[in-house]
């Protein structure tokens, strides 16, 4: 397939252009001349050296990545940048990305991976940025004791060496889970203002456990990279519907 077909298709499936005032991130096709063709794709959460050379080891056309070069506009290719920009060029390997889109698909995205683990109903769009949300909220079937609400992340995630934390200020039954993965702390007073019980996310900033704390919410912290696995784990079953060979680059950071 052109590689301009595939981009249109993930654009359209992702709504790429309805994040384009939203993201700091440059989302859609970020290097790579769009008259390529396409038959194996790599995906991996972070678009860094590391994957570029695993993805061009395994013959990949097109990197599909959460993360990826561009945040912001590039003034310079040099140093880190040129590192991994490179490689691509280099290997004529094309790089696509998706950071806010796909942590809010509601059936694709991060949030809606990790409410398929803790098995929520009456999900809702969670995580507001702008008009478009970034998260999902929803309610347990059985109701989670604190605890029990972060081992079922732990086990279910792969957080390397790094254990996820509970900051447990909040109800001692979780009913009601709202969720924005990767750096969601910002959110925690949209959590509490809906009636969560708690607030699952990747990582947290210094100031979330004392607004934890006084606004009696569970707050647990299960990684950046392990709760943002699930969309481009998700797009490879999709592109792999579409006909094309595809390997996934699991790079952990452990943070």
């Amino acid at each position: 397939m052109n590689l301009t077909e595939l981009v249109d298709r993930l654009d359209e499936e992702l709504r790429t252009a309805d994040y384009a005032d939203l993201d700091a991130s440059a989302n859609g096709l970020q290097v790579g001349p769009r008259d390529a063709e396409v038959e194996r794709v790599a995906f991996a959460v972070d678009g860094v050296r590391e994957t570029v050379e695993r993805a061009a080891e395994a013959d990949a056309d097109l990197l599909v990545t959460h993360h990826g070069l561009s945040w912001g506009g590039i003034e310079r290719v040099t140093g880190r940048q040129y590192d991994r920009i490179a490689p691509l060029i280099e290997r004529d390997l094309a790089l696509y990305v998706s950071h806010l889109p796909l942590d809010g698909h509601e059936e694709l995205g991060n949030a809606a991976g990790v409410a398929d683990v803790l098995e929520l109903s009456d999900r809702e769009p969670f995580g507001e940025m702008g008009p478009e949300h970034i998260g999902q909220r929803g309610r347990v079937a059985e109701p989670y004791a604190p605890d029990e609400l972060r081992d079922r992340l732990a086990s279910e995630l792969d957080t390397g060496p790094r254990d996820v934390r509970l900051l447990e200020f909040g109800p001692d039954r979780i009913e009601d889970v709202a969720i924005v993965t990767g750096s969601g702390t910002d959110w925690l007073d949209e959590a509490v203002a809906a009636g969560a019980d708690a607030l699952v996310t990747g990582e947290g900033k210094g100031k979330v456990y004392h607004e934890a704390k006084e606004a009696g919410i569970n707050v647990v912290l299960a990684g950046h990279y392990a709760t943002e696995t699930f969309g481009v784990r998700a797009l490879r079953k999709l592109v792999e519907g579409w006909g094309f060979e595809t390997t996934y680059l699991d790079v952990p950071t452990g943070l």
